[in-house]
């Protein structure tokens, strides 16, 4: 099996990541452990000779046993930062992601993936949840202009730089 594309040296480490952005009747697909105050977006790391289109469809199935369609790229997110909790605790992680919106099924499901769960946060109460990536509030707000790109950039768990950019417009359909 190919490995993760991640790696570690000394106290900094690199991921290439690929997550879902799932929204069923107007709520979004996100994951958490009991050892975790904070929910975050259904994917994982991108294996060596993978795609991150293949890896975002793998890693749905295993976490949620479900089985989605890419729409399309949504957002790419490069996360930067430290003082992290669990396994990344004391690290300086670098990660970069790409977030595929998926086809909508019609219903919601439950599903547990080892410690973590699967829960659904109605759309209109996502800024009264700990979810990361925190920007994902207007990230869905935005979901048809274009492809997004996120920068976020921590240091000791301040926020040290941010920016938000639209780096493609989607024309209008041709009548």
């Amino acid at each position: 099996m190919a490995k993760d594309i991640s790696y570690r040296q000394g106290q900094e480490r690199f991921r290439y990541r690929a997550a879902a952005v799932i929204i069923e009747e107007e709520a979004l697909c996100v994951m958490s452990s009991p050892s975790e105050d904070y929910f975050y977006s259904v994917g994982g790391a991108v294996r060596f000779g993978e795609t991150s289109e293949e890896a975002v469809q793998r890693e749905v199935f295993e976490e949620t046993g479900q089985k989605y369609e890419i729409e399309k790229l949504a957002f790419v997110h490069e996360n930067l930062f430290s003082n992290s909790t669990g396994v990344l605790k004391g690290l300086e992680c670098h990660e970069i992601c790409f977030y595929y919106l998926m086809k909508p099924h019609g219903k919601r499901f439950d599903y547990q993936h080892n410690q973590e769960q699967v829960y659904w946060i109605p759309l209109t109460d996502l800024e009264n949840y700990k979810v990361f990536p925190k920007e994902i509030t207007h990230i869905l707000k935005h979901l048809q202009t274009g492809i997004q790109h996120i920068i976020s950039k921590k240091e000791s768990g301040t926020e040290i730089g941010h920016s938000l950019e639209f780096d493609f417009v989607v024309p209008p359909p041709h009548s």
